[in-house]
């Protein structure tokens, strides 16, 4: 009996942790959805298209990859046939590595959870690092020059078709004919809803609760001085998490309440940094798609890029949190603070009923 009182009360102690922190994200995820759903209908594929090919030069192709990928909310698994056929298409290599690496990294949902869950310094930091480590990556790329490589006919088939390279039910993959020009403006609002609280929100759905019960878990259960102690900060504590972050497959927005779990608990905010870029850019499925179809080179390219940039920027972040002389474990989820209790229990409530359909989507009604 005391057995199970201790289980009830871990579990309750568990659950209680992860409603907090949805409550806490539940408002600003509503808004990263809704700005993802603005995006998809007001920015056609056909204008990203044009400015990442050859005539756009190699600087500027990679630079126009970093920024149109940073409020694209695709995961690391969705991004590879986007970027694929875009390389198919006439982008540069270069700027399909950017578009590989920025996209996944951060996105308007992302970006919102992280002012929700971390704080303001982290939420400017992580789009401006993933665009950065984004260019510089596709600039090293177009500099060392893209090889002529024989394409057989069957790559071709799978890249003109991108859709199909992604099996995993968690990729925001959108094939929808829904044409912009076309729509009058009531359309595009069905549009943008069904593809935020529809699609988007279905496909990530899973990871997203996923993420939440994990940092319940952390915020409940891990001891503070065990995270102090082997994740306080420096660079091994950073390469434990980019050991760990590589080949993990998860999301940008499901990352940010395990960094804020552990960031709470201690974590130096560099160190979590670490996970936050290289987590969602990165996964094992994802390195074996760029070295398949982009070169051995290429991936090895891709890989140590953001390994580097993200030891580098988790470095730079400490030292910035140091000399403003902030802790901040004292200051996660503040930004927050400015909406009531009512509010966030509100907009919680309304998310709940389109999780639950994006998870019975994506794991039943398929079936």
């Amino acid at each position: 009996m005391t057995f199970l009182n201790t289980l009830l009360s871990i579990i309750s102690g568990v659950l209680a942790e992860s409603w907090d922190l949805f409550e806490e994200a539940a408002p600003y995820l509503i808004l990263g959805f809704a700005v993802a759903g603005i995006l998809h209908v007001m920015v056609p594929d056909e204008k990203i298209l044009k400015h990442l090919g050859k005539s756009a030069g190699k600087f500027r192709s990679a630079l126009n990859a970093s920024l149109l990928g940073i409020p694209l909310p695709l995961c690391s698994c969705g991004v590879v046939p986007t970027a694929l056929s875009l390389k198919n298409r006439g982008a540069t290599k270069g700027a399909t590595l950017s578009f590989l690496i920025s996209t996944p990294e951060t996105g308007v949902d992302s970006i919102a959870i992280t002012y929700a869950l971390l704080d303001p310094i982290m939420t400017v930091f992580r789009p401006l690092a993933s665009m950065v480590t984004a260019l510089l990556t596709g600039i090293a790329e177009n500099i060392m020059g893209e090889k002529k490589e024989a394409t057989s006919q069957k790559k071709n088939i799978l890249m003109m078709q991108p859709m199909a390279a992604c099996s995993d039910s968690s990729c925001s993959c959108n094939n929808s004919s829904f044409s912009v020009e076309d729509a009058s403006p009531l359309r595009k609002l069905q549009e943008a809803f069904r593809y935020s609280f529809v699609e988007l929100l279905g496909d990530i759905s899973t990871w997203l609760i996923a993420g939440i019960l994990i940092a319940g878990v952390i915020s409940y259960m891990v001891p503070d001085e065990l995270v102090d102690v082997y994740l306080g900060g420096g660079i091994f504590s950073m390469l434990i998490m980019l050991v760990i972050g590589i080949p993990l497959y998860i999301c940008a927005t499901a990352s940010t309440p395990l960094a804020a779990a552990l960031v709470s608990k201690g974590m130096s905010p560099g160190t979590a940094f670490v996970f936050l870029l290289a987590g969602p850019a990165t996964n094992a499925a994802t390195i074996t798609m760029v070295a398949k179809f982009l070169g051995k080179r290429s991936a090895t390219l891709y890989l140590g890029m953001i390994a580097l940039c993200s030891l580098a920027f988790g470095l730079f972040l400490d030292a910035i949190y140091f000399r403003l002389g902030i802790e901040a474990s004292s200051i996660v989820g503040s930004a927050s603070d400015v909406l009531t209790p009512g509010i966030k229990t509100t907009f919680a409530l309304i998310l709940i009923p389109f999780i639950v359909y994006g998870i019975y989507k994506q794991n039943f009604k398929k079936r």
